[in-house]
């Protein structure tokens, strides 16, 4: 079945076709949710909620690029948008802090799909590295380097230009560097 007809089927409502994408794409969504928020059941509600966006907006969906990124786009947003409202929620107090910190919150928890368990610890590192950078800059590190997406794909993904996505890649890499730099001269 080709885009078209996996698009039609889903804006008629028809139930196996919605099941099919999820199938399809639910890897995939939740590989790129877990990278940005990095914990498990966080990443779990962004997947769900992608595609109940998914569901509900396909009416919305004007088939200028694929349905994959569609749903990256779906995806960075949801996920985005979850850390900018944890975050608030975080600001709510300093007992609220103490008593909403849970373990998964920590780095050394992070387990991401791609991260053999001997590279964990240097994950959790590089992990907690990425929430120090810019969004933009994070998220075009994490489509290359964790979806091994190339330039220009990601470059539709972000709305942006291809020259740009390479300049977002190498400003996070020259950021990372520092950190990791940083971290590893206190911890060694």
């Amino acid at each position: 079945m080709d885009q078209a007809e996996i698009i039609a089927r889903l804006r008629e409502g028809d139930q196996a076709a919605y099941s099919m994408v999820v199938e399809q794409w639910q890897q995939m969504v939740y590989n790129v949710a877990i990278g940005i928020v990095q914990n498990k059941e966080d990443a779990e509600d962004v997947t769900q909620d992608v595609f109940v966006s998914l569901y509900e907006k396909i009416g919305d969906f004007r088939e200028e690029a694929a349905l994959s990124t569609w749903l990256y786009r779906i995806t960075v947003r949801k996920a985005l948008d979850f850390e900018k409202s944890r975050k608030r929620e975080k600001r709510g107090g300093f007992l609220q802090r103490i008593f909403s910190m849970k373990e998964s919150d920590e780095p050394a928890n992070f387990n991401h799909p791609g991260i053999l368990l001997d590279n964990k610890e240097k994950a959790a590192v590089l992990f907690a590295a990425l929430k120090k950078l810019p969004d933009n800059q994070r998220i075009a590190f994490t489509l290359h380097k964790l979806e091994g997406l190339g330039n220009q794909q990601i470059a539709v993904i972000m709305e942006t230009t291809l020259y740009a996505v390479e300049s977002l890649q190498s400003r996070a890499k020259a950021n990372l560097k520092k950190i990791l730099k940083d971290y590893y001269e206190q911890h060694l």
